[in-house]
């Protein structure tokens, strides 16, 4: 199969799931003999443009023109059999689309969050979930300044997503959600449907798996508001003033919050901030914990920590919303928490600490459920089969218009 893969990949200076996701998956077809070419932007290259090229970025959210017609060429030239198209924000813009419709070419798209329904892509403001703009306009998005807590940097997402729904909704022949709870959502929305797909994310088998009982607690992610941190912080104090789990805790990460996550762990023993780590050092110090703590306050559409956790026979403490629910089996996989509660997120990472035997069983679980469901194997054949489903859904919908 000829796949052309469509990307605005994200800033390297922070983690990116998404970027991760994007970088296996080509990978893994074209380690299975598919011919895969990338049509990428990164948000990278915004810092070294002129003044008027950064203030023009905005203008370019909603349609970017020069996109259409480069990615056009570059399909009437190629031909691949489809298209798949991840992130468009902020660089390549829903153009992408036009441009595949121009040259005939079905397209696909992964549905990494919420940006369909919400402009910021979160569904959470002020640290709570929110689905004001879910079925209805944007403006509430742009009234609140959801998008880096600015109504001017909101304006443009809130454009694009009102002016190119129906182009979203037309041009694409399968949406790939990344759990069911997204598609539940989605579907309220009033998506179509018919077009929506639930594909979760693969993750490699790890070179690196845990042997042993574990060294630490681990958290590692985004150090964000909407990933828990705060919670996270509010509830290992709750655990240091009762006497600790036995194990520090290990915050691996950069983000927003880096500055105030620095400070309180300074000067403790119980705590360490290690900072943004590579890809192997992750797996190292994944394979090494007691648990994963995933503590997010806003609905996540997946949850790639999860399953890596997962892969290395580690269970999780994770929040009882979003897709969390359907990746971890309470008692089973891991421990579910009260989302947004502290006292539960130190009451679950008390127990999964407390009962040796216990964990290590769970965390034969995880790594079975990994293997049935978000293994290499299961992820190609998914894939794969997406995209003959929509190449298929073209071919007809093209016979039947002659």
């Amino acid at each position: 199969m000829h796949v052309l893969v469509v990307h605005n990949r994200y800033a390297s200076a922070q983690p990116s799931g998404e970027n991760k996701v994007v970088d296996q998956e080509v990978a893994l077809l074209r380690g299975a003999g598919h011919r895969v070419e990338v049509f990428e932007r990164r948000s990278d290259d915004i810092a070294v443009r002129s003044l008027l090229g950064k203030a023009a970025v905005p203008l370019l959210v909603p349609w970017n023109p020069a996109v259409r017609a480069e990615l056009a060429a570059l399909l009437r030239t190629e031909r691949p059999d489809v298209v798949h198209v991840h992130n468009v924000f902020p660089l390549l813009s829903p153009a992408v689309l036009a441009a595949c419709a121009d040259a005939g070419v079905p397209a696909v798209a992964t549905l990494h969050n919420y940006t369909q329904v919400c402009p910021p892509g979160t569904l959470q403001r002020d640290g709570r979930p929110c689905t004001e703009c879910v079925g209805s306009t944007p403006l509430p998005a742009v009234r609140h300044g959801c998008y880096r807590n600015s109504r001017l940097a909101t304006v443009p997402l809130a454009v694009s997503l009102s002016v190119n729904r129906r182009r979203w909704w037309s041009g694409v022949e399968r949406f790939f959600c990344i759990s069911a709870a997204q598609r539940d959502v989605l579907v309220r929305s009033g998506m179509p449907a018919e077009r929506l797909a639930v594909k979760h994310n693969f993750v490699p088998d790890p070179d690196a798996r845990r042997a042993g009982a574990g060294e630490h607690l681990l958290y590692l992610g985004r150090l964000a508001e909407a990933k828990g941190v705060r919670l996270l912080m509010a509830a290992w104090d709750e655990i240091a003033a009762t006497g600790g789990v036995g194990v520090p805790l290990v915050i691996a990460g950069a983000g927003p919050l880096e500055r105030e996550v620095t400070a309180w762990a300074a000067g403790r023993d119980d705590v360490r901030h290690v900072g943004l780590l590579d890809p192997a050092e992750c797996r190292k110090a994944v394979a090494r914990s007691v648990a994963v703590l995933a503590p997010s306050t806003w609905l996540e559409a997946f949850g790639l920590v999860v399953v890596e956790a997962m892969a290395a026979g580690v269970p999780v403490v994770a929040a009882g919303h979003g897709a969390f629910v359907e990746l971890v089996e309470d008692g089973v996989t891991g421990l579910l928490h009260q989302p947004g509660d502290a006292a539960s997120l130190a009451s679950r990472t008390r127990r999964i600490a407390a009962e040796p035997d216990r964990n290590r069983e769970m965390g034969q679980a995880a790594r079975r459920r990994y293997e049935q469901g978000f293994s290499p194997a299961v992820g190609l054949e998914r894939l794969v089969d997406e995209y003959r489903t929509a190449i298929a859904g073209r071919t007809e919908s093209m016979g039947g218009s002659r």
